[in-house]
This record gives C-alpha cells, sequence and structure tokens, in this order.
C-alpha cells in the first residue's frame, strides 16, 4: 500500500503531512545547489571572468551548502576533497551523492568493497564539513527489505566508522587513499535515499527506512516521479529538479512559498532539513536556491511572530504597554 503522502504532483496543501513529530526544539535549514559547475552559469550567477577554481568559494559566500555530485560518477581524490575544504568557510556543508556502481551496478549487494573505496577516495578530507549522504537509486530498483537492511545497516553513521571502512579499501584507492579524517571525528552521517520504484513507498518500505533513520528525499522532478513528504529520519533532504521542466524550469514565487511553509514546519518540529536544487540546466538553480532562502526567512520570522507570547507590563507614569 501506497501512503497518501505520496503524490505524482505536488499537493496543494501542506497540512500536517509533511510535518515530523518529536522534538521541540528548532531544526536548522541549508538550502544550495547541486554542484557549482556548470559553463551556463559563467556570466550570470558567476561574474564574467571569475576564474573557475574560485566558483566553489563565490557560490559558499551566499549560501550554506552544495551538493557534490561528481562522486556520483567516479571515485574523486583527497586533493580534490582538500581543495573543496580550503575554498569554504567554517559552517559550510558538503552533502555527498553516492557512487551509482553502488546503487545502479550493483544494486545496493555485494557493495562492501565499493563502499571502502568510497569512503577512502578522499572524502575524509572533508572533515567537520561533510554532510549528510544521497543514494539516489535507479527507476528498476524495487524495494527488498532484507537488501535495504543490510546495504543501510552497514553505511557509517559518524566520520570515525567512516574511516573504518575506509581502512578495508582495495587497490583502486591504493596510494592515493585518505584514511583519516583532519577534524569531525566524532560528527554523525546522515544517510538519505532518493527512490525512483514506486514500491519503496509502500507502508513496509516506509517502516523499514524509518527503523534504519534513513530520510526518503522529497524529490520534484516534474511529475516524472512520486512526490513523497512522507518522514523516515529527524532529518528532511529535498531535491528540486524543476516542477514543470525536469532540470530547466525556473520555480515560481508560489511553488517557493509552499516549499519555504514545508521547511518551517519541519524546522520548528524540531528537524534539519537539507534543500538542493538541480534545475541548473538554464542556470535557475543557484537564484532560486536564493530566492527560497528569503522565502523562508520571512515564513519562519513570520510563523514566530505570530506564535510569540505577548508580555504586558505594569502600568509606569499612568501609561501601559507591551514589548
Amino acid at each position: 500500500m501506497v501512503r497518501r503522502r505520496c503524490w505524482p504532483r505536488a499537493p496543494g496543501e501542506v497540512g500536517a503531512n509533511g510535518v515530523a513529530s518529536g522534538s521541540t526544539a528548532g531544526g536548522q535549514v541549508r538550502i544550495g545547489t547541486s554542484g557549482w559547475t556548470y559553463p551556463g552559469w559563467r556570466g550570470d550567477f558567476y561574474p564574467r571572468g571569475l576564474p573557475h577554481r574560485l566558483e566553489l568559494a563565490y557560490l559558499a559566500a551566499r549560501l550554506p551548502t552544495v551538493e557534490v555530485n561528481g562522486t556520483f560518477y567516479s571515485l574523486t581524490r583527497p586533493t580534490a576533497c582538500a581543495a573543496w575544504r580550503a575554498a569554504v568557510p567554517t559552517g559550510f556543508v558538503f552533502a555527498i551523492k553516492g557512487s551509482r556502481f553502488i546503487t545502479h551496478m550493483l544494486k545496493l549487494s555485494r557493495f562492501e568493497r565499493p563502499l571502502a573505496n568510497f569512503w577512502s577516495s578522499g572524502l575524509l578530507r572533508l572533515g567537520a564539513t561533510l554532510g549528510p549522504i544521497l543514494w539516489q537509486l535507479p527507476p528498476q530498483l524495487p524495494f527488498d527489505e532484507e537488501r535495504a537492511r543490510r546495504f543501510f545497516g552497514a553505511v557509517p553513521r559518524d566520520v570515525a566508522a567512516a574511516e573504518r571502512w575506509a581502512r578495508r579499501h582495495d587497490a583502486r584507492t591504493t596510494g592515493r587513499a585518505a584514511l583519516r579524517a583532519p577534524d569531525g571525528r566524532d560528527a554523525r552521517i546522515r544517510h538519505a535515499v532518493e527512490v525512483r520504484h514506486p514500491s519503496w513507498l509502500a507502508d513496509r518500505a516506509l517502516e523499514t527506512l524509518r527503523a534504519l533513520d534513513v530520510a526518503l528525499v522529497a524529490a520534484d522532478t516534474a511529475g516524472k516521479y512520486p512526490l513523497c513528504l512522507e518522514r523516515t529520519a529527524r532529518f528532511a533532504y529535498v531535491r528540486l529538479h524543476g516542477s514543470s521542466t525536469l532540470y530547466a524550469s525556473r520555480y515560481r514565487d508560489a511553488e517557493l512559498a509552499l516549499w519555504a511553509e514545508r521547511i518551517t514546519a519541519w524546522t520548528t518540529a524540531g528537524d534539519d532539513v537539507y534543500v538542493y536544487f538541480d534545475n541548473d540546466a538554464r542556470g535557475h538553480a543557484p537564484h532560486d536556491a536564493i530566492r527560497l532562502a528569503t522565502a523562508v526567512h520571512i515564513h519562519r520570522n513570520h510563523t514566530l511572530t505570530r506564535y510569540l507570547p505577548v508580555r504586558t507590563n505594569a502600568v509606569t507614569r499612568g501609561r501601559s504597554g507591551t514589548h
């Protein structure tokens, strides 16, 4: 059975359906883009003439996070990860897209050595800037509980555990492996899964993800795949690929306002939220990310103002007032 909280397209209202229960402490929201090296951004988001080596620093001065998607296609290198880290300010977060060799070719099976190579390839050099790991599954991969529990039960949940996985690498990274993080060894590592096969949205699958504390990605794919706001972890992960044209369309103000409402509901419930725009084909992603960040700021302040208690002062000098 597929839950009612999953739609072929975005629903008109959010209500309580997208809200996680639990903590009352406010969560943090980080909004960024999927990748940062796009020729079409040059002379638009990036100033004309900006050296390519400074593009990440330019983005990181305006957005608090980015999703690294090159790691989906091939193993990275320690020198690359060290350079990324050096380009960003303290507090910046890199989300990492997991290897397609594991997700698409091995289909989450026989993953042990490739997972070790993934972690030894240089990612540990990110240290305290390392954020959630995104595992994007192919549309041909249906839910299999045993396979899901075996893989997501094995992935590291903190940097120290990732170091232990890295030490199991094989010859593919011998001579260029990074086996220890420079800092942040106690930091947790969160995992999110972007599914494309509808069987992953059935009750049993969602219950399994919840038991494994793996976040189901809320992915807007212009209707190509279902959008599901079901919460399965203590954080939310959103990927916005385009609402009308996949990877290309700009988000309208009303669409961003709806996402701002959802994000505010999740953070008010105490959950951190990561949002990445992947509508990069026409250069909309960074601009939409900044627009959404502004919308979230306005919406959160409005929500706080609505629910802040009004304190009445005692009468002073014949007048009374509130603050």
